[in-house]
């Protein structure tokens, strides 16, 4: 996405923009880190699967704006900026200190393991070239630079695909088979009835693939080889 255009579009009718970065730990926009410049506020997960994720969950929100940062710490904390003091109805989403200390040293080990989630997103890049339509692969976008925290194709025979690979072996899962307009907390509104043609074809195309810092070349090569082994 254009964040600078969704920005200028902002500033033209005095919007804010909200920008999530859940699954975007070490990212690069033209050379710049992912949570910063045109947007007015940017939302991370440290949900243990992430990029940079704690051993029990948790979150944190970025912003340049002195007043956004006040009413957030006020928000997280009950609705209080001074003890026993309640301005507004808030929550208890405060970061614990062990998460903290946790996320403190993997921050520190972020671009090298995002070095080695790019390194397998290239050996899939070149194991998996030249399926043509029937396996569309990710594609970067020219100036940015992916954490990588999936590595998702698509493809027309999703279903029977994956049934291959969980008899060779090999764990995918599908983010997300449902879009939100189709979920049941909507029923009955007007989004359910929204017409999304791309939503509804990525829900039933796309597939993750195994990927993490972890992942070992052997084991990228035998993912390769039995989707590469795969016939509709």
């Amino acid at each position: 996405m254009d964040l600078d255009a969704v920005a200028d579009v902002a500033r033209r009718h005095d919007l804010v923009v909200l920008d999530d970065a859940a699954q975007a730990h070490g990212a690069r926009r033209d050379g710049r880190p992912v949570g910063g410049g045109p947007a007015h506020a940017t939302a991370w997960s440290f949900y243990p699967g992430k990029n940079l994720g704690a051993i029990g969950d948790g979150g944190a929100v970025t912003t340049s704006d002195p007043e956004t940062a006040r009413r957030l710490r006020s928000l997280r904390n009950y609705g209080s900026s001074e003890k026993y003091r309640h301005d507004e109805v808030g929550w208890n989403s405060r970061l614990d200190e062990i998460q903290a200390a946790l996320l403190t040293v993997k921050l520190g080990r972020l671009d090298e393991h995002n070095g080695r989630r790019e390194a397998a997103a290239r050996r899939y890049d070149d194991g998996l070239a030249g399926l043509g339509e029937e396996l569309e692969l990710p594609t970067r976008v020219p100036g940015t630079t992916p954490a990588w925290h999936l590595y998702v194709v698509r493809t027309p025979h999703r279903d029977r695909l994956r049934e291959h690979l969980s008899r060779c072996g090999v764990e995918t899962l599908v983010h997300y088979p449902v879009p939100p307009h189709r979920q049941p907390a909507f029923a009955g509104t007007g989004l359910a009835e929204a017409h999304l043609p791309v939503a509804d074809r990525l829900a039933r195309e796309v597939l993750s693939l195994p990927m993490g810092p972890t992942l070992r070349p052997e084991q990228q090569d035998a993912v390769i080889d039995a989707v590469r082994g795969f016939r509709p």
